[in-house]
């Protein structure tokens, strides 16, 4: 199979290269690096059938001609994390909707190629009253145009209409990924993820900065759990056309809880200080107090379980970052 990484050099992408790469399949990755980094696939350049091109997916000539050559493409290139979208509103929703929709008009032309479209739990927006737990049909609830972090959950959102209008009037196959906190190594914290500010704040023996009360709850899911979930639906038939939540019920935990825990497995002096919303992001920042997937969907076309427990997940991310000093 010859599979087309969009975003490839990021996070998620490089770990899915080289799930793909094992498998002895072909990868090509386009990435622009606004967020992504080679240190992330310089460890694939020599590997047999790896090719990468730093561009945008904007450039219609080129990505016109590595969609002919593929067989599945992996649209994982997308403006992420919270700071960066409040910060550069304007870049991440040129990014995320028009990038989208030159990869699908190309995948349409290109003979139909199966595109599996990475999305997000921030699809699902506010909290509501008794609400938790997240199935892939529930209703949106999200905060006013004024907030700039529900843009986010706009244009992926908009990503998902295109998925399954292209799919519904062109017959294009197409998968939808909504990834919940997925974390490991190579992730940065420059963008607002917490698992990576929080264990190199502890390594550093700075102090934790927890935003708001600490008392929210997230599901994070280690990256190999993920691609191995997103591998498993590219090759489902019975995926086209549908969206799936991917995460890790099991590792449910409140921030101040994993604030600790980093702290205990960096084996760490660093004090845990509270800073409110407002003095990281903009004035209003509204936050989801609780996130949890149900992935019963996933589990029943694929067969699906996450694996990685919280504590191997976390001693992973410290060794990596202890590891670059």
């Amino acid at each position: 199979m010859k599979n087309l990484i969009t975003g490839g050099a990021g996070f998620i992408g490089s770990h899915l290269a080289e799930a793909l790469l094992k498998q002895k399949e072909e990868v090509v990755v386009v990435d622009d690096l606004s967020t992504g980094r080679m240190d992330n696939i310089n460890h694939l350049r020599k590997e047999k059938g790896f090719s990468y091109h730093i561009d945008t997916i904007m450039n219609e000539h080129l990505m016109k001609r590595l969609t002919q050559k593929s067989d599945v493409i992996f649209h994982l290139a997308a403006a992420v994390g919270v700071k960066y979208i409040i910060d550069n509103p304007l870049k991440s929703i040129e990014t995320n909707v028009k990038g989208t929709e030159m990869v699908f008009k190309l995948a349409d032309r290109a003979g139909k190629k199966k595109v599996i479209l990475a999305s997000t739990s921030e699809i699902y927006g506010k909290d509501r009253p008794g609400k938790r737990v997240f199935k892939e049909e529930d209703d949106r609830l999200l905060g006013s145009t004024s907030i700039s972090r529900w843009s986010y959950s706009c244009t992926k959102a908009l990503d998902e209409f295109l998925a399954l209008a292209y799919r519904r009037e062109r017959g294009l196959p197409v998968i939808i990924a909504r990834f919940f906190n997925t974390c490991g190594p190579r992730q940065t914290g420059r963008y607002g993820m917490v698992v990576p500010r929080f264990i190199k704040q502890a390594i550093d023996n700075r102090p934790i900065t927890v935003y708001g009360d600490g008392k929210q709850t997230r599901c994070f899911t280690d990256v190999q759990d993920t691609v191995k979930a997103v591998i498993l639906l590219s090759k489902n038939p019975n995926a086209i056309g549908e969206a799936f939540n991917i995460g890790n019920p099991d590792n449910k935990i409140t921030i101040n809880a994993l604030a600790k825990r980093a702290k205990s497995l960096a084996g760490s002096k660093s004090r845990i200080k509270h800073v409110p919303y407002e003095k990281v992001y903009e004035k209003g920042f509204e936050d989801m107090r609780h996130r949890e997937p149900d992935i019963s969907k996933l589990k029943q076309i694929t067969g699906f379980v996450p694996e990685t427990d919280m504590n191997h997940m976390l001693s992973r991310i410290v060794g990596y970052l202890k590891s670059r000093g």
